[in-house]
């Protein structure tokens, strides 16, 4: 025994520079204190998939039994008969050799042991969240609500999901950054799967309290709320951005089609059709503008004289013929008009529910994405009347959703809309 963990330390000096014991090291220690559940983890894991799905398999089966959590060497044979004989016995051996299952020479009967049954309850939590979209999220505020029930709430659980959320918050600023209607909508459509999992966070973090939390823990608490206050602003931060692409849009003709339109459509063909569709209908040549024009004008004739001199002179075909029509204002949506209208009349505070609920859910989220600009400076002329209204949006402090069921809209953020005048 002392031989091979001789064998063991020496091998694992080589990653370390000279005079380093790896013992010493605090980022390896917590590592090297755990080795036994570790070395429990890595027998589980280690060869090929084939094997380890089966050892799951059985280490699971033997751990699901909580009736009777002993199991005889017959009971093991009968629940698994449709496992080849001597590759059972080879599976029950390695997961006994490495002390997942414990063996009871005297009454001849095997048991989970306490790693095994740890193992078996992580991989049971990370499998439970695996299959839900963004589970992530759950999974980590699971793991501190079940810390912090129990008095052992881990720095690293809470750091893991502060990281998530800045990735998240990184990721979001970045779609906004780009001013792209596809990527708006791709990141709230995000926010949106991922907002019931820092609803459950939030929920954690607020039942947290601060005594007995050592100063490092309760550093991260504050930051993840932070975090996560940050993130829920975006939603409004989205609608503002889109409905500024909405006012931008060009429409096509008299039908009513917008650019945006006819980018998702394209967006969904696939390379062959777009090639079809483009055939001998491109007359114009993009304009690379990332070069400046004189030097690329300068590079291409001195390419030309060099390598083309008997270059053949062609000609741009002829235009094609297109029907000129004459453009047509724009009417302001009617939702903007009956929420300016309904504003300015207002004497009371309004609850947004009221305000912006009618129609259909669209009209709905269009007049929600409109109480944006209440108050704003700078914005476009067919807004400013609705911006220069004497009103203010107060959001309800507790972010709770208030249930609605009618016009298609389920439920919406409590709110009001409240006259100047009106406000203590």
């Amino acid at each position: 025994m002392n031989s091979l963990s001789s064998t063991t330390e020496d091998t694992l000096g080589q990653f370390f520079v000279a005079g380093v014991e790896p013992g010493d090291v605090p980022q390896f220690f917590p590592l090297l204190d755990a080795q036994p559940l570790i070395a429990a983890m890595i027998a589980l894991f280690r060869g090929g998939d084939d094997e380890v799905m089966i050892r799951l398999m059985v280490l699971r089966e033997i751990g699901l039994r909580a009736d009777a959590p002993e199991w005889s060497p017959r009971d093991l044979q009968s629940h698994f008969a449709f496992i080849n004989q001597s590759k059972l016995n080879t599976v029950l051996g390695r997961l006994r050799e490495h002390a997942l299952l414990l063996w009871d020479g005297e009454r001849h009967v095997y048991q989970l042991s306490s790693a095994g049954r740890m193992v078996l309850s992580a991989l049971s939590s990370l499998l439970s969240f695996s299959t839900e979209q963004d589970g992530e999220l759950g999974f980590l505020a699971a793991q501190i609500a079940a810390g912090s029930s129990v008095g052992k709430l881990s720095p690293e659980a809470l750091s893991h999901l502060l990281a998530r959320l800045a990735e998240l918050e990184e990721e979001f600023a970045q779609s906004v950054t780009s001013g792209s209607e596809f990527r708006l909508r791709a990141a709230q459509s995000k926010l949106e799967s991922v907002q019931k999992w820092m609803d459950k966070a939030n929920e954690v973090m607020r039942n947290l309290a601060a005594d007995g939390l050592d100063e490092t823990t309760w550093r991260l608490a504050q930051q993840i709320g932070q975090r996560q206050s940050k993130l829920m602003r975006m939603s409004s931060v989205f609608q503002r951005e889109l409905a500024a692409i909405a006012r931008q849009q060009v429409h096509l003709s008299q039908g009513g089609l917008t650019s945006s339109e006819l980018a998702a459509w394209l967006k969904q063909r696939s390379i062959e059709e777009l090639t079809e569709l483009a055939t001998q209908q491109l007359s114009i040549t993009p304009e690379t503008t990332f070069i400046l024009p004189d030097v690329m004008l300068d590079n291409t004739e001195e390419f030309i004289e060099r390598e083309q001199p008997d270059r053949r002179v062609s000609t741009m075909p002829a235009p094609a013929e297109i029907e000129y029509v004459n453009d047509i204002p724009l009417e302001p949506p009617p939702q903007l008009l009956q929420l300016t209208r309904l504003l300015a009349g207002l004497d009371a505070p309004l609850s947004v529910a009221d305000g912006v609920v009618g129609g259909d859910f669209s009209a709905a989220s269009y007049r929600l994405s409109l109480l944006s600009f209440l108050g704003e400076q700078n914005v476009d002329p067919e807004l400013a009347p609705l911006a220069e209204l004497p009103v203010t949006l107060h959001w309800h402090e507790q972010h709770e959703l208030h249930t609605i069921n009618r016009d298609e809209v389920a439920a919406i953020s409590g709110g009001q809309i409240i006259p100047m005048e009106k406000q203590t």
